[in-house]
């Protein structure tokens, strides 16, 4: 597959590629510490450029999703909302994962698809991609992005239960996804939508899930999960970012990286005096990304080239 070209071309038919702020970043995209900067402004330019091909995640969402924006005070603090509320998924967040921790050419197994991002992301990178959702509107609406965007790349969506679809998912160089937070945001009522679960069932199923996606995973391969941790209804951490942790430690893939994802603040800055004179909650401008690996980390990164 020819180079893809994020930036487009020059004059000449030559990849267009930003100035680098130094070789790490020239050599890594951007540099892989762990904190990983969304404000600043080399992640915002990737981040313009994914979304002038049209990318639009938050299409396909049903009218049960709840506003984030109404949960922000009690819960995660809306860090990963668009302006309408509903929550999307950071194309360079997925742009830096698939590059770092995914052979060329290799199959990304994603269970919670959610939005087209992930997919068309991977798929623009030369990856496979199988990615798993509930609801039908959801699917077709990413299929119809994807065709638009970018109708070379073929990424996979099916709709069904990743408890059950899981086992005819092919077989995964790169485990990637966003789960659901819990009922932050309820997508459907359907009985096996985890979002429509109460916390004990949802950790039970969460759980569950994981194992079936770590057994879809190759000897020697990463997974990454972006997570963030949010509140019960009295005020209290959920400790989701543990339970992540301890499904897949359980399953057989070790924690081996963690990142804080530093969000933009955006409307964090106009709640954040109510919310912390009222109940000293901090407002929460951060998600973490977690990576494990299945087996031995050095040869799944020589996997993944240089």
């Amino acid at each position: 597959m020819t180079e893809f070209a994020l930036h487009g071309h020059d004059l000449f038919g030559e990849v267009v590629k930003p100035k680098a702020s130094g070789p790490v970043a020239e050599r890594f995209t951007l540099p892989p510490f762990t904190v990983l900067d969304a404000r600043m402004a080399e992640w915002q330019e990737r981040k313009r450029a994914w979304a002038a091909l049209g990318i639009r995640g938050e299409v396909g969402r049903s009218a049960k999703t709840y506003n984030i924006h109404d949960w922000a005070d009690e819960n995660a603090g809306g860090s990963k909302a668009d302006g309408d509320g509903t929550s999307i998924f950071d194309p360079t967040v997925c742009e830096l994962a698939v590059r770092w921790f995914s052979p060329a050419g290799g199959q990304v197994v994603d269970p919670f698809a959610g939005g087209s991002v992930r997919g068309i992301v991977a798929g623009c990178l030369g990856r496979q991609y199988w990615g798993c959702d509930l609801r039908t509107e959801q699917v077709a609406a990413n299929e119809v992005q994807a065709e638009q965007i970018a109708p070379q790349v073929r990424p996979v969506w099916v709709c069904g239960d990743s408890m059950e679809t899981l086992a005819d998912a092919p077989e995964a160089d790169f485990v990637f996804s966003c789960p659901p937070y819990g009922d932050l945001e309820k997508y459907s009522d359907d009985p096996r939508d985890l979002s429509a679960m109460d916390w004990h069932a949802f950790v039970a199923a969460y759980k569950r899930i994981i194992l079936r996606s770590v057994g879809r995973m190759k000897p020697d391969t990463f997974a990454c999960f972006v997570v963030g941790d949010f509140r019960d209804g009295k005020g209290f951490y959920r400790n989701f970012v543990s339970e992540t942790i301890d499904g897949f430690e359980q399953a057989g893939a070790r924690l081996y990286n963690e990142a804080i994802l530093a969000t933009p603040v955006g409307t964090a800055a106009m709640r954040v005096t109510k919310q912390f004179e009222a109940s000293r909650k901090m407002a929460k401008t951060h998600q973490n990304v977690l990576v494990f690996c299945k087996g031995d980390p050095r040869t799944a990164a020589r996997k993944c080239g240089a």
